[in-house]
């Protein structure tokens, strides 16, 4: 494709885009929208709390989202015309991603920790379960393009969403490419090759992808390297600790700092040898500055700590904990869950994936180590499970939805998007949640439990080991380091880490070859190929998501129970 064409319809694109920004953005109440995000939400609920039981994760069900919004506006029905709007598609895909997620991800896997260890405290979990997604929402809301989490920032899963609805909408040489890339996509998961992965690269900061590369490597080969396996001795999750300290210091450093986040640095002025390895300056337009996170960082954190003690009240915990227990029990669960937000929140918009079963365990462990007992270490393993998958999915929605309304250029629309987007994601996050807890007993008295569930259960019931204490606190010395030298908007240390937590073998090396290839293009074109890798690399990733959906639901609803 030359790169006339491309710009060309490029050209197009943008057309549309600005056309679309000079009317009303479609609401999500409308009563057509409302029914299919009933209908899908409740597809997506099914679907993940299927995909949870069977294999232990849940697929991203946004682009599924999307290509049933664009298939139902091709219906001839003059009523479901209305559904050929982007911005439209943008809210269906909003609304079922987040059921999917919620149903899943969090919902069923909090209530089966509760089920294995305490058939009594169920309803307790799902009421703070619930209150806790809708917090993790409402706080990517607040913190979505920030200088934390920039619009711009690479939000991989968004990219591709954004690029189907876009490729569906305008065709031409853009959806070529996209159906192109989306099939190689498709055939290299089918080959257990990570393409999602190897999209990704093409997109995101090369300095905290090799990282997260190297990571995967490590934990991969970790046997054969080094003669143990880094989990088994905690290693991963050391080195999170002490990456995610740091990072957590580095958000507060940003968003305290009066001036420093507003803009960028000054012209003439010196940094000291601290500021530039903290890479404090920032030259990323945001709509929302430093002040928005602190507002979000302060709200968050009391909305969570009365939600916690709410908790401890409806489950009768503050009657079996002493006073200065349970103060440590609410601080360190209430605040604990904003840091797994940070955390997972900087590995999604950076790789693409977060380890989000990971973080709730890390911080379940230093919960064994402060001494909690049983009842308050359940409530708190299903409140981390229920911390931090929303407020990355709805980080992926909503850059979704900044690039069909023009990355910003129309503020008032953005914000209006960005809202019904918002209504869109309580919408969903409620049909999950009613979902699973309709359903949860049926799969559980089927021993249909998600298998990580079981992991926190054994967990939990093994208590604390100074083994465990010693190899946390020196691995997190050398995430400190990594994290502090990278500065936070590399991220280095929780990408790192993020690696070392998952296991993936293939992933290590897609990540080091996409990153080859990335800087060969690069030195060749000399940036003129950045526009054809950005919608190559969302056909990768839609190809792959879509593939690995397809092939996980279908192998799930083929198997009797």
């Amino acid at each position: 494709m030359s790169s006339e064409s491309h710009n060309a319809r490029m050209d197009d694109t943008e057309k549309m885009i600005e056309e679309l920004a000079r009317q009303p953005h479609p609401k999500t109440f409308d009563f057509a929208t409302l029914v299919v995000i009933i209908i899908t939400g409740i597809l997506g609920a099914i679907i993940g709390m299927e995909l949870m039981v069977a294999l232990g994760f849940t697929a991203n069900t946004s682009i599924i989202g999307a290509l049933v919004a664009v298939l139902i506006g091709l219906a001839p029905v003059k009523e479901l015309q209305k559904f050929k709007s982007i911005h439209r598609q943008n809210i269906i895909e909003t609304s079922i991603s987040v059921a999917t997620f919620a149903a899943g991800n969090m919902m069923l896997f909090a209530l089966a920790i509760a089920w294995l260890m305490d058939k009594s405290l169920i309803i307790p979990m799902a009421v703070g379960g619930g209150i806790a997604i809708l917090l993790d929402v409402l706080m990517m809301y607040w913190m979505f393009d920030t200088p934390t989490f920039p619009a711009r920032g690479t939000w991989g899963p968004g990219v591709a969403t954004s690029e189907t609805i876009l490729s569906a909408a305008q065709g031409g040489k853009r959806a070529v490419l996209m159906v192109v890339s989306g099939i190689v996509g498709a055939v290299g998961q089918a080959f257990k090759i990570p393409m999602d992965i190897f999209g990704v690269c093409f997109l995101g900061n090369p300095w905290a992808l090799f990282m997260f590369g190297t990571g995967l490597i490590l934990r991969a080969y970790s046997p054969q390297l080094f003669g143990f396996d880094l989990a088994a001795r905690y290693i991963p999750h050391g080195i999170m600790i002490g990456a995610g300290m740091v990072a957590i210091g580095q958000v507060i450093v940003a968003v305290s700092r009066k001036k420093g986040s507003e803009g960028p640095v000054p012209p003439g002025k010196k940094l000291s040898l601290l500021e530039k390895l903290e890479d404090v300056k920032d030259d990323v337009e945001t709509l929302k500055t430093s002040r928005d996170e602190r507002h979000a960082l302060i709200t968050g954190s009391v909305l969570y700590i009365l939600t916690t003690i709410f908790l401890a009240v409806i489950s009768g915990l503050y009657l079996e904990m002493s006073t200065p227990q349970l103060v440590l029990w609410v601080l360190y669960t209430a605040l604990t869950t904003v840091a797994a937000e940070l955390l997972i929140g900087n590995a999604a918009m950076n790789a693409g994936w977060f380890p989000s079963a990971a973080i709730a365990m890390l911080f379940v462990i230093i919960g064994l180590l402060l001494g909690f007992d049983t009842k308050a270490l359940i409530f708190l393993a299903g409140f981390k499970t229920c911390g931090g998958p929303a407020f990355a999915d709805m980080g992926y929605d909503l850059k979704t939805g900044w690039i069909l309304r023009g990355e910003g250029r129309h503020k008032e629309f953005e914000m209006e998007g960005r809202r019904q987007q918002l209504y869109a994601e309580i919408a969903g996050l409620v049909i999950g949640i009613v979902m699973a807890v309709m359903l949860y007993a049926n799969y559980f008295m089927q021993d249909l439990i998600p298998p990580i569930a079981r992991v926190f259960a054994a967990t939990i019931e093994a208590g604390s080991n100074p083994e465990i204490i010693r190899a946390l606190l020196t691995w997190s010395i050398a995430g400190a380091v990594i994290q502090f030298v990278g500065g936070p908007h590399r991220q280095m240390g929780v990408l790192f880490g993020t690696g070392l937590l998952m296991f993936n073998t293939t992933g290590g090396f897609a990540v080091y070859a996409a990153l080859l290839i990335r800087g060969i293009l690069h030195k060749i074109y000399k940036g003129r190929e950045a526009n054809a890798l950005y919608i190559a690399a969302a056909g990768f990733i839609a190809g792959a998501s879509l593939f690995s959906f397809f092939k996980g639901t279908l192998g799930v609803f083929s198997v009797k129970k």
